[in-house]
């Protein structure tokens, strides 16, 4: 990670590698971030890691992505070879459905279009990157629908001397404010009112997406870690239950999963019992063939869609990306290691 400002704003960066084998740090950074910079190397054009990264840049729901079209000074500033390989790179985002690219001739050597325009390619009137990222606005390509409250219970906070019963937790999506109405543990839950809020400087009337707080409620029910607070929009209901999930899922661990093989699924701030049932496909990249032979077990970068069985029910919903919702980890319930990475795609 590495970190830089400018007058207009500040910015983190996790610097992945790019082979093909450290897909696995590709998923992890991309997991975080608002936006993606995809490099190619001007001599090569578009290839196989290219073809990986926009791939798992579309499956994540990355809204915005930058591709750099680095070492233009090496082809001599050729716009016919810029030209070709943007042209790809829009057939090839069109067809994974990324919703916003841009693409840049770039020289790091030089440059080029990096911070300032370069009078090197006078051929290209676009935006360097810098100036992408200064007026990037991911949340708005996202933006949709008011999402409702969703906020998984971290911490159950007593003080029996006081009578104080709180639910500590963040936001990952939607907003709540006191008086509220919200259903706990799913659809077919329990309905509550939200009594009061407490955050980091005391007592607040509201909390939005992203803030950690802690709800008090005026019924008193059996809430523990784990458990979800959730309201509902005209457009998105709460979900309900279930014991089975389907999951898009990146293998992220040299330890393989085996098919029928014990693990744990953490989703939110619960982790449950859960064995992987079914390989549904695998996704590979360069071969359309996504059926032939699935095999029994998830090796190291495999991408896949999956079929879990959870000991517990959880209330699945779909991944979206603005929401931070529907995503989660499978564990090793041995030695507590990160297996593999999910978003969720359907729950039954």
């Amino acid at each position: 990670y590495r970190y830089f400002a400018t007058d207009k704003r500040s910015f983190i960066l996790a610097d992945c590698p790019g082979h093909v084998q450290y897909t696995r740090n590709t998923v992890t950074g991309l997991s975080t971030s608002d936006l993606v910079i995809v490099l190619i190397d001007a001599r090569n054009g578009v290839i196989e890691q290219t073809k990986r990264h926009l791939t798992v840049a579309a499956m994540m729901r990355t809204a915005q992505v930058v591709v750099a079209v680095n070492k233009i000074d090496a082809v001599d500033f050729d716009e016919g070879i810029f030209r070709s390989i943007s042209s790809d790179v829009h057939a090839l985002a069109a067809e994974l459905g990324l919703p916003k690219v841009d693409v840049v001739p770039t020289s790091a050597l030089l440059g080029d279009n990096v911070v300032t325009a370069s009078a090197n390619t006078p051929w290209y009137s676009g935006p360097t990157v810098l100036d992408i990222l200064e007026k990037a606005r991911p949340s708005r390509i996202n933006a949709g629908t008011v999402r409702g409250l969703r906020f998984p219970v971290q911490f159950v906070i007593r003080d029996h001397a006081t009578d104080y019963r709180g639910y500590a937790g963040r936001l990952t999506s939607g907003s709540v404010s006191v008086g509220d109405t919200v259903t706990v543990g799913g659809a077919d839950g329990r309905t509550t009112t939200v009594a009061g809020i407490d955050g980091p400087g005391g007592e607040q009337t509201t909390a939005e997406r992203g803030e950690s707080v802690t709800l008090r409620l005026t019924d008193d029910i059996d809430i523990a870690r784990g458990d979800l607070i959730a309201t509902a929009t005209e457009d998105d209901s709460i979900p309900e239950a279930s014991n089975q999930v389907t999951g898009l899922v990146f293998q992220l661990s040299e330890t393989p999963v085996k098919l029928r093989g014990n693990v744990l699924l953490r989703y939110g701030a619960a982790t449950v019992r859960a064995r992987v049932d079914e390989i549904v496909r695998r996704v590979h990249i360069l071969d359309a063939d996504e059926t032939a032979d699935l095999g029994s077990e998830l090796a190291l970068n495999d991408i896949a869609e999956v079929r879990i069985t959870v000991a517990e029910p959880l209330p699945f919903e779909a991944y979206r990306r603005g929401g931070r919702v529907g995503s989660f980890l499978l564990i090793n319930p041995g030695s507590g290691d990160t297996l593999t990475a999910g978003l969720v795609t359907e729950s039954n």
